[in-house]
């Protein structure tokens, strides 16, 4: 009985011994059977940014952007148009000139010609717009700025969902690795109460509350078992991987490395830093080059054309005649909107409008970095703090367990008061792994206000 209960003293303070030492895969009882894939939190995030459907959508606006810049700059090249067509007129009757006898002359001016052949290659070129074409440049050129930005905060924002569902699998594998392996703890504990209370040297109530205890840790260990389940589920769309694949992770549980800065240097970096300001200020600045190419509307606009004709029958030549003749044109047009109703002064005052707009934005977003980065620092500090406590109640429980044990041993208390040491134990353990998963989370969110 003594070497029983021994045995189940002795595994649990090597269980714990090791704190919150990385478990391997545990999902075999949620149905998990399938490829076991082992992956760093950096790997996971590489694969995870390099396969999200939201960062595949961004790039796509962004090479939207690219597009729409491209197009703004061809506003100020010449352009070429070639037409061609073919037109079957009624016939009509030749018009001609006749001379009465003796001369009997007759001349057709206007001959019937019911087939019309014409081709055409015209060229323009904006010679003065006011400004408008190189407004129009900027502001794609800001639209392609801010849309590059939306991807790397989009890249930030996959890389902490990634993270988080990381450390909250570590977690949950952690905790139902320790559940499962106090339960064998547990389980020689229940029989060494069995074996107490048949010889009489324990009470019923002694084995009731072990079995209690074993039970809830039973418990315990299942709802551990699920969430490892679900989140290895999320993990595994986020890196879109095979549904079966379990996802076993590489990195150990620990403390991370504070940062060094100050809440002002923290500050200042974020707002150097963070992507969703950039995108904001490209915003503005291309909102700013629309309201100036509406102005521009305003002013007088001059182009440049010109074209190559060749016909049959060419319209510009008198006579016509049923065969292939070729003309050419050039003109400088100039032209200025005297009274557009309105049309002109309403587009600058909306693109004005969605400047301003932006500007709050962005006051608002830089108001709001200061509480983020304030936060998530306070958060950190609170973690560390907290995993410095766990660590320190681990140590107590031991200390406990130990002076329990020997005490037990001595026979000075009962059984329970043992079993509530060896609870505690356990309890301290999960605790400290709970807290440094909170810890590397703090870690990874401060991470993300920053903009690193």
């Amino acid at each position: 009985m003594i070497d029983a209960h021994r045995r189940f003293v002795i595994a649990v303070l090597l269980l714990l011994a090791s704190g919150a030492a990385l478990p391997g895969p545990s999902c075999e009882e949620a149905g998990e059977i399938g490829t076991i894939r082992r992956l760093t939190v950096e790997e996971a995030i590489d694969l995870a940014t390099s396969v999200s459907p939201r960062l595949g959508a961004l790039r796509s606006l962004e090479q939207g952007a690219e597009a729409g810049l491209r197009g703004a700059r061809a506003e100020a090249l010449p352009q070429f148009d070639l037409t061609a067509g073919y037109t079957r007129y009624s016939d009509v009757p030749d018009w001609a000139i006749s001379l009465p006898a003796p001369i009997n002359f007759t001349h057709v001016i206007f001959p019937n010609i019911p087939d019309n052949y014409a081709t055409r290659l015209g060229v323009w070129v904006p010679l003065y717009t006011g400004g408008r074409i190189s407004k129009q440049i900027e502001a794609a050129e800001g639209e392609r700025a801010a849309a590059s930005m939306e991807v790397r905060s989009g890249t930030a924002d996959v890389a902490l969902e990634t993270a988080t569902s990381y450390w909250s699998l570590v977690t949950a594998l952690a905790a139902e690795k320790v559940l499962r392996e106090a339960l064998a703890a547990y389980d020689a504990h229940l029989a060494d109460a069995r074996n107490r209370e048949r010889f009489g040297l324990a009470a019923r109530n002694e084995l009731l509350a072990v079995r209690v205890e074993r039970d809830r840790a039973e418990l315990a260990r299942i709802q551990s078992v699920s969430a490892a389940a679900v989140i290895n589920a999320d993990l595994v769309r986020l890196l879109d991987l095979p549904s079966t694949t379990r996802l076993e992770p590489a990195d150990p549980l620990e403390r991370g490395a504070p940062p060094e800065e100050d809440l002002e240097t923290l500050v200042g970096a974020a707002l150097e830093s963070r992507p969703e300001r950039a995108a904001l200020r490209a915003r503005i600045e291309a909102a700013d080059a629309r309201a100036r190419g509406a102005r521009a509307d305003r002013l007088p606009q001059a182009r440049f054309s010109a074209g190559y004709d060749y016909a049959r029958p060419n319209k510009r030549i008198i006579p016509p005649e049923d065969r292939w003749e070729d003309t050419w044109d050039a003109s400088v047009l100039l032209s200025f909107k005297v009274f557009d109703s309105g049309r002109t002064a309403a587009s600058v005052a909306q693109r004005e409008a969605q400047a301003a707009a932006a500007r709050q934005q962005l006051e608002d977003f830089e108001r709001r970095i200061r509480f983020e980065v304030t936060q998530r620092l306070l958060d950190l500090t609170t973690a560390e703090a907290a995993v410095t406590v766990a660590e320190q109640s681990l140590l107590s429980a031991r200390e406990n367990q130990r002076v329990a044990f020997e005490r037990y041993g001595a026979g000075v208390i009962p059984s329970s008061e043992l079993l509530d040491a060896e609870v505690a134990l356990l309890r301290a353990g999960l605790g400290r792994t709970e807290e440094l998963a909170r810890l590397r989370l703090a870690l990874a969110r401060l991470d993300r206000a920053v903009g690193r």
